[in-house]
């Protein structure tokens, strides 16, 4: 009589693969509590630092008395952050600019380096502009609680050994005389995006050379498009190794009226129409002949709201304005 006969032809067999298998399902399942441990440890750490580097943000970008008087691209502030993803190292900044007029303004941003060695002769720089947001200062991307979001291609970038600057531009992130609206105004935003790598330049830890890699989408990559057609006299001492954009604000009178009769239009409409009316003070009673009585009345309020976590809102004051901006 064979053993295996009181439980039937197999069974030992049977009962063996079962083990394997649940042994094989506990393996996977250890593995994926630890990938998941490993997320939480991770969104723990970015979380706590956000709540520390959060505490002193309005401090950060209260703009000092003496903030405008230096060089272009020199730093007013820095600060280094925490919870940094893909290896990385990156500082908040605050630096000098120069507005369309020529006047010294302020801008803020980060600098994002990867960690490690730099190679021999530094590191190029990777001048980033980010699409549209919104112009009022709480909506400047270097204040978000995710302030890389908006980095695109970050990781890549930072794999292939860039530093990468990245403006908010003028107007955002800081408030009052010394920052003025800029949104769409391409020579501030071009300077911007310039001063923005002499500001990395200015970190010992960037390794940050004269080499310049420009990239932008949207609003950036019309400051993009700016930056490159004015760096041989802004900013003659940076050699630009090459410009890449992503539907750029080009044509702005065919992207205002194309769009004017959706909710994008108006928000960006809102959006330029207020700071072209600051920037060419001169001109803005001509908004008159420009807007609707009700446009005009909720141009303020649209523009204190940011396109990406006010959406409900733009709605419903912008909605109303449709065929009737």
């Amino acid at each position: 009589m064979r053993t295996e006969a009181a439980d039937g032809p197999g069974r030992p067999r049977t009962r063996t693969r079962r083990a394997r298998r649940r042994r094989a399902w506990a393996a996977v399942l250890a593995a994926a509590l630890t990938v998941v441990a490993g997320f939480v440890a991770v969104g723990e750490a970015r979380l706590l630092g956000d709540a520390v580097e959060r505490a002193g943000l309005d401090a950060f970008y209260t703009v000092p008395p003496d903030a405008v008087a230096g060089a272009p691209g020199t730093i007013i502030r820095s600060e280094e952050l925490v919870g940094v993803p893909f290896d990385a190292r990156a500082w908040r900044v605050m630096y000098r600019t120069t507005d369309v007029h020529g006047d010294a303004v302020v801008s803020t941003g980060l600098v994002v380096t990867p960690l490690g060695p730099a190679p021999t002769g530094g590191r190029t720089v990777l001048s980033w502009g980010h699409p549209t947001t919104g112009t009022a200062a709480d909506c400047a991307p270097s204040r978000g609680f995710d302030p890389y979001s908006l980095i695109e291609g970050m990781r890549l970038l930072l794999d292939r050994g860039y530093t990468i600057a990245a403006t908010d531009y003028v107007g955002m992130g800081t408030d009052g005389p010394a920052s003025p609206d800029s949104y769409l105004v391409g020579a501030t935003g071009g300077n911007a995006v310039l001063d923005a790598v002499r500001a990395a330049q200015h970190i010992e830890a960037a390794h940050a050379t004269d080499r310049v890699v420009l990239w932008g989408h949207s609003q950036g990559g019309q400051a993009v498009l700016f930056a490159a057609e004015r760096a041989s006299q802004y900013a003659p001492e940076l050699r630009i190794e090459g410009v890449a954009v992503a539907a750029p604000a080009a044509d702005l009178t065919t992207l205002l009226s194309d769009h004017i009769s959706d909710i994008s239009g108006v928000t960006i409409g809102s959006y330029t129409f207020a700071a072209y009316a600051d920037v060419y003070a001169d001109r803005g009673a001509e908004l008159g002949g420009i807007l609707t009585p009700s446009a005009q009345k909720l141009l303020p309020q649209m523009n204190e709201l940011c396109l990406l976590t006010n959406i409900s809102r733009l709605h419903e004051i912008g909605d109303p304005l449709l065929g009737n901006f």
